[in-house]
């Protein structure tokens, strides 16, 4: 989904002689990651109805009768990833220029990102494809990442929460990247980013929310937190910062996702559930975060680091479409069918990887970091 990558920033000369900040790759981090895409991707596949409904052939909830429940807290995998990402772009961001932040970003995003809005019109054209391919023009318009503010038709259903990581990357690089990012800077765009979301929300100003982003702010903001708290574990401004974002992002969680249970709805999410689900995502990151997880250090979680990005594009739609062909039209069991998918989705993120990102990625940089003439 994000652009999470775990390059490591300049050192930041304001630390405070006790700072904790440690070196080398964070692989637990690559392996949280995934964790957060696999759950989003359980909800696609068995945590919702509509499209996927036409997939299975029936409701989820028919293929899954007792699952299917905890399938739906699956969405919550993408609060988990914008924490990811909140504690990645500030380390990222880190000592860099607003252009090498910026050919980062978008060499990393953009040569799967790519790759997979071509396949899916690709997919979705085929005449044995059930599926309604989007209009060329509206196609066109999905390779720029600005579809949603244009009001056209999504080609990747994920991409609303690109649209979220893009406006945060342009709020991090204006109040960050651009004077320079020092703890003081950055704890200050934390101090000011969180009031102003919630006023945003009380204004119910549609500017202030498109800008602001005040029911996912939290997230990014908590894990800009775990970055600072990453850099000098006795920050207490940091902490604060982590603390103050937990209680506001399990109460938009709440907000957003809790569903009474009733005839109509396809399951009912338990508001307990709903925070126990956010703060182990702050817990997760925050182990992270304090080195807890420093154990982890193999070397296939940069491996699943790697696939996150690509599966997380690629796996809703066509994994729809493989779903159809292995149980509708193989009759595979709905278990059988499930693990299939999810293995094939993986393994085309790794083809887009290895055949598409690896290539791509550091020639557009390299582009895109050129002095101009």
């Amino acid at each position: 989904m994000t652009s999470l990558t775990a390059g490591r920033p300049a050192h930041d000369t304001t630390l405070r002689p006790h700072t904790s900040h440690r070196q080398g790759r964070l692989r637990a981090l690559d392996g949280l990651r995934l964790l957060a895409a696999l759950m989003v991707a359980v909800y696609h596949y068995g945590g919702r109805g509509g499209e996927v409904a036409e997939a299975w052939g029936t409701s989820p909830k028919l293929q899954f009768p007792t699952l299917h429940t905890w399938f739906a807290y699956g969405c919550l995998g993408v609060q988990v990833f914008f924490v990811i990402s909140g504690f990645v772009i500030c380390m990222s961001g880190w000592g860099r220029a607003l252009g090498a932040f910026f050919a980062s970003r978008a060499a990393r995003l953009l040569p799967a990102y790519w790759c997979a809005v071509a396949l899916v019109v690709a997919v979705f054209a085929l005449p044995v494809v059930a599926y309604q391919a989007v209009a060329p023009s509206d196609a066109l318009v999905n390779l720029t990442m600005l579809q949603m503010p244009l009001g056209a038709d999504r080609v990747l259903g994920v991409c609303w929460t690109l649209w979220a990581e893009l406006r945060f990357y342009a709020l991090f690089a204006l109040c960050v990247v651009v004077p320079g990012a020092s703890r003081r800077r950055v704890v200050l765009f934390c101090a000011g980013w969180t009031p102003a979301a919630v006023i945003a929300q009380a204004a119910r100003e549609p500017l202030l929310d498109l800008v602001l982003m005040p029911e996912y702010a939290p997230f990014f903001v908590g894990g800009v937190g775990l970055y600072l708290v990453h850099r000098d574990r006795r920050d207490v401004h940091a902490w604060g910062i982590v603390g103050v974002s937990w209680l506001l992002g399990q109460h938009h969680a709440v907000r957003e996702l809790w569903h009474a249970p009733g005839g109509d709805a396809f399951s009912h999410r338990s508001s307990a559930v709903i925070v126990l689900i956010v703060t182990l995502g702050f817990a997760a990151v925050a182990a992270v975060a304090l080195g807890r997880l420093d154990w982890a250090d193999w070397h296939w979680l940069t491996v699943a680091g790697a696939l996150t990005y690509p599966f997380y594009l690629v796996h809703e739609h066509l994994g729809w479409v493989v779903i159809g062909a292995l149980h509708r039209g193989l009759r595979l069991p709905s278990a059988v069918t499930f693990a299939l998918t999810v293995a094939s989705m993986l393994l085309l993120a790794w083809l887009i990887h290895r055949r598409v990102e690896r290539p791509a990625t550091p020639r557009l940089r390299a582009l895109l970091s050129s002095p101009s003439r």
